[in-house]
């Protein structure tokens, strides 16, 4: 296992396209459920302990070298919301050019292959992981980070917050961050003996139904 790896992986910048994307954060700012660095910390931790420990977990099977399509079946089952599941494929898609570029590897060809509209983007992440030489904790890390950092950083642009103040909210939650990531791969072990449904389908609902609500807006910052 390379940190340096995992660290190219996780960053933000990593040409993935997640930086147009807010995790719900708009439509939360704008409902005024976000208005403060309190808020933003219990909106993270909620969707870290659901969407966030899902993907974890499909990231973790994926990197365990679980069959992607089965997997990508299961991200499908997973995420009711029509918007999301187009978010996630197409966040897959462009994870995947990037993983392939920067990593060549036959697993991800064969996904580009099977998924030209891309497969669900915690499987790919998982499969980057792999391509990448690293494990499948590695890979549970990188997916649950992503989903308490993207809304962390679109609220610093949506409210004005205090970049200090979002990156300490990320802080704050790293053994929240660390305990998802050890039940994530826990459950990615499981799956392989018992199958794709051992995994867990943690969901919020009002995250699904607020991203039908932002997918319909005319005007928006973020793409989701």
């Amino acid at each position: 296992m390379s940190r340096a790896t995992l660290l190219v992986l996780a960053d933000g910048r990593f040409p993935a396209g997640g930086h147009a994307h807010s995790g719900g954060a708009e439509a939360a700012v704008k409902a005024g459920r976000i208005t403060d660095a309190a808020e933003l910390e219990e909106f993270c931790r909620g969707r870290l302990h659901t969407t966030g420990l899902t993907a974890a977990a499909l990231a973790a099977a994926a990197a365990l070298g679980l069959d992607p399509a089965e997997l990508d079946a299961a991200a499908d089952a997973r995420t009711p919301s029509p918007a999301l599941r187009t978010t996630s494929r197409r966040l897959g898609r462009q994870l995947t050019r990037a993983a392939r570029a920067v990593w060549p590897d036959p697993g991800l060809d064969r996904v580009a292959a099977a998924f030209p509209r891309g497969a669900h983007q915690p499987v790919v992440l998982g499969l980057t992981a792999r391509a990448a030489g690293l494990a499948p904790v590695d890979a549970a890390h990188a997916a649950g980070y992503e989903a308490v950092s993207g809304p962390s950083t679109a609220t610093v642009r949506l409210l004005g917050l205090d970049p200090f103040e979002a990156t300490a909210v990320l802080a704050r939650l790293a053994p929240a961050l660390d305990a998802t990531a050890e039940r994530a791969v826990a459950a990615a072990h499981r799956a392989r003996s018992e199958g794709v449904d051992a995994l867990p389908a943690a969901s919020s609902p009002l995250l699904d139904l607020t991203a039908e609500q932002h997918a319909a807006w005319p005007v928006r910052l973020f793409a989701s």
